[in-house]
């Protein structure tokens, strides 16, 4: 893929998640031009993922993964990724990546893929919440606050969202209770049938809004205050097959936050109640320092 690209659609994620091979067990993955000063961590995450399921047989579907973000990424360099095949047991097959710039590691992650299996079943009820189709677009919430939506409709948009109730960057309102807790409609755009591509597409997804949850209960925002936050760690598992092209709800929820750093949880679940996905995620939040009198 061109760096000059802009990637908008679902081919264009298609393209960002389609790694470059140089060597057995080791890929090659490359960023747009977004102006970003470093790499979205979604992206890292999902192009590791690919690597991993390259080395895989398509017989055996991720069930898990877990990830740590070491550096900030260079998106104006190649992410080099090399995968260690770990185990290649009789139901379950085991990766380690890890993605390399300037000869040093930013990223590390392991995942596990598994055989199709059948066995008890469960799972909590979705949250009841809007229809997607029932909720404004990004570009109308966003339409109020003329800077937000400029700097917006300039940056690539991969995954389409509709925000439940109120949207991290609009204030809280006289009267409007504290929660720790926010839903999304998350959708990327048509995508071919190959199950690695959705677990991808929806693991680079994954990392878009899960740390705002950790700023709701102080009315704070990373679109509107002055308040940094980069992820630390990542962990899915994924319990049902899914399609990341249709919309999925992301019910996302903060538990605890300290130390300069919260803790977010998510449940990402079908269109039809279906519980697909669970996520855990810590970041770091800092607000500015003072400066020394």
């Amino acid at each position: 893929m061109s760096t000059d690209q802009l990637p908008d659609t679902g081919a264009d994620l298609v393209l960002l998640l389609d790694l470059e091979q140089i060597e057995d067990n080791i890929y090659r993955g490359l960023s747009p031009h977004t102006g970003q000063q470093r790499i979205f961590g979604g992206q890292v995450a999902g192009q590791a993922l690919v690597a991993a399921g390259r080395t895989v047989p398509p017989d055996r579907t991720v069930h898990s993964l877990h990830a740590y973000f070491l550096v900030a990424g260079d998106p104006s360099v190649p992410v080099v990724y090399q995968v260690d095949r770990i185990r290649d047991g009789r139901s379950f097959t085991t990766r380690r990546v890890v993605a390399v710039q300037h000869g040093r590691a930013i990223f590390h992650l392991s995942a596990s893929f598994q055989v199709a299996e059948e066995g008890v079943e469960h799972q909590d009820a979705m949250p009841d919440v809007p229809d997607p189709d029932d909720l404004p677009t990004m570009a109308d919430l966003l339409a109020p606050y003329p800077e937000l939506l400029a700097d917006h409709l300039a940056r690539p948009m991969l995954i389409e969202r509709r925000y439940v109730g109120r949207p991290p960057f609009v204030p809280r309102g006289d009267g409007e209770p504290v929660t720790a807790g926010s839903g999304v409609w998350i959708k990327a755009g048509a995508l071919p049938d190959d199950p690695l591509v959705h677990v991808c597409a929806l693991t680079y997804a994954s990392d878009m809004t899960l740390l705002d949850s950790v700023l709701l209960p102080h009315d704070m925002s990373f679109w509107r205050d002055t308040v940094s936050g980069a992820s630390l760690d990542h962990a899915m598992w994924f319990h049902r097959p899914f399609r990341a092209d249709q919309w999925l709800l992301y019910a996302q929820h903060s538990p605890a936050a300290g130390g300069g750093r919260g803790l977010a949880t998510g449940r990402i679940f079908s269109r039809h109640g279906e519980l697909l996905v669970s996520v855990v995620q810590e970041g770091l939040v800092r607000r500015p320092r003072a400066a020394a009198s």
